[in-house]
């Protein structure tokens, strides 16, 4: 049985996999670049080891430094949490080489998934509904402009290889097909080194729904229902929430056991997530499959009451999965919010910097899965998210009533966040009435910003009248008293800590 765990990872979800591994009884090991030897999961860790410079590519992306810190530290298995390493085919099959159990699925069901054609190809045999689109990957511009007009416009040009919204283009019209397959394929191999592409259907205000697999080495292969993960920018979710308000029983059911065929297709172990496009007519598509945990697995666990990591573990120690399809029932709402150091009004700008002072939510159904503390400073070398607001409800007005409050009480100063912004989400009445689809930003664009711009400075004047009140009811007071000395620290630290 694995008794020692290196997270190949860092921040957030290396604390999430720690935790569990202490309630399991199994020590933890964190790897850690310069950037980040005094984060948080490098204190929680059992034992920690350096890997080098703050760059990624000089220390989480070099998989030799990841299995010397593994020898190293005697850790007899490896957690790759998600991005980084976690969907590195090459990773897997490697840790498998020096007889280190890989928490996670095979490289070959990382290989057939991971290229998006052969993945098609893959559910088009397993009799999972698949987008209309191309089968084979296209260099030809002659031949590209004869699939668009078999399938018709919009299509989406996307990168074999991609993921993240990257190497992605949507053509209108014909004129736009020559550009959109030189930029698809430019920033495809700038970001994956490989400039294959497809061609699919674009589907008109699509929902984005995922479901959440689990499977083990004896044949066990079951579902936890779905995630739905249309709030998004420049597709990258922002917000998740589950259950879905469009997917009735039936719905669930059907995609539910395409999720199972799709992974058994590829004689998958493990956790895994299989994300569909749901149109206005409740078709859904299979759009791909993350070989990993999701950033968005809590609310999941929130809802179905199972601890993801754990099953995660067993999975990888031989063992057979604690529950059985049958036994997986929803309960309540829970709801995700992402919490990025940026800057809203500046097109979503990071804002990397040191943070002064940060009051985490409490209360009954919330958790905060976070890496930050007053004094710690963001990096620049890596992704801006630095923590994830989950919060469960009875149903789903409650869930987002909760929500509200959670992010009124969330504060945090010295870097500027999207706080605000996801406040501002949860009072959209698009949202509260789960009328939205992928498209929710941009068609509540007004409604979005429109405050957004004016609320800290309001807030600034806000704290000044308040203390201007305080002055006039204690003019008779001595300046040189305590108490005014005192109050006016007070509400110059309130001053001073606004994300101006």
């Amino acid at each position: 049985m694995i008794k020692k765990i290196l997270i190949a990872n860092r921040g957030e979800i290396a604390l999430r996999v720690m935790r569990t591994c202490r309630e399991m009884g199994i020590k933890s090991v964190a790897v850690y670049s310069e950037a980040d030897r005094n984060s948080k999961h490098v204190m929680y860790a059992d034992d920690a080891y350096f890997i080098g410079p703050s760059p990624s590519n000089e220390s989480y992306l070099v998989i030799d430094k990841i299995i010397e810190a593994a020898k190293s530290t005697s850790a007899d298995a490896i957690h790759p949490g998600y991005g980084f390493l976690s969907e590195k085919a090459e990773f897997a099959e490697r840790c498998k080489q020096e007889g280190i159990i890989f928490i996670g699925p095979s490289a070959y069901a990382m290989n057939t998934m991971g290229d998006k054609i052969t993945a098609r190809k893959t559910m088009i045999a397993a009799n999972v509904p698949v987008v209309p689109g191309t089968t084979e990957k296209l260099t030809d511009e002659a031949e590209a402009l004869r699939i668009i007009e078999e399938i018709g416009l919009p299509v989406i040009v996307k990168a074999s290889a991609g993921g993240g919204g990257k190497g992605m283009r949507m053509v209108k019209n014909n004129s736009e097909v020559k550009e959109a397959i030189r930029a698809a394929k430019s920033e495809a191999m700038t970001a994956f080194g490989d400039d294959a592409i497809y061609i699919e259907r674009y589907i008109e205000s699509p929902h984005h729904i995922e479901f959440q697999v689990l499977a083990d080495s004896h044949g066990n292969t079951i579902h936890l229902c779905e995630r739905e993960c249309s709030v998004q920018r420049r597709h990258q979710k922002v917000i998740e929430e589950t259950p879905s308000v469009i997917v009735n029983a039936d719905l669930r059911k059907r995609m539910g056991e395409s999720a199972v065929k799709a992974a058994k297709a590829v004689n998958y172990e493990n956790a895994g997530t299989i994300e569909f496009l749901v149109d206005d007519k409740g078709n859904y598509y299979f759009l791909e499959m993350n070989t990993r945990l999701q950033v968005e697995h809590p609310i999941t666990e929130a809802v179905v009451g199972v601890d993801l990591v754990r099953e995660q573990i067993n999975v990888a120690n031989g063992l057979k999965l604690t529950y059985t399809q049958d036994q997986i029932t929803q309960r309540g709402h829970a709801i995700e919010c992402r919490v990025y150091a940026e800057d809203p009004n500046n097109n979503f700008m990071p804002c990397p910097g040191k943070i002064r002072n940060i009051t985490e939510p409490l209360g009954i159904g919330v958790r905060t899965d976070g890496y930050v503390y007053s004094g710690y400073e963001i990096p620049i070398y890596y992704d801006p998210m630095i923590s994830k607001i989950i919060v469960w409800g009875e149903n789903r007005l409650e869930a987002i009533n909760r929500m509200n409050r959670v992010l009124d009480e969330y504060k945090i100063s010295g870097v500027k966040t999207s706080i605000g912004f996801m406040k501002r989400i949860m009072e959209t009445p698009d949202f509260v009435n789960g009328t939205y689809d992928t498209h929710f930003i941009e068609k509540n664009h007004d409604f979005l910003f429109e405050l957004n711009q004016m609320e800290p400075e309001l807030e600034d004047m806000a704290i000044i009248s308040a203390f201007m009140e305080y002055l006039s009811a204690n003019r008779d007071i001595s300046e040189d008293n305590n108490v005014v000395k005192d109050n006016w620290k007070t509400y110059g630290r309130m001053i001073s800590s606004r994300k101006l």
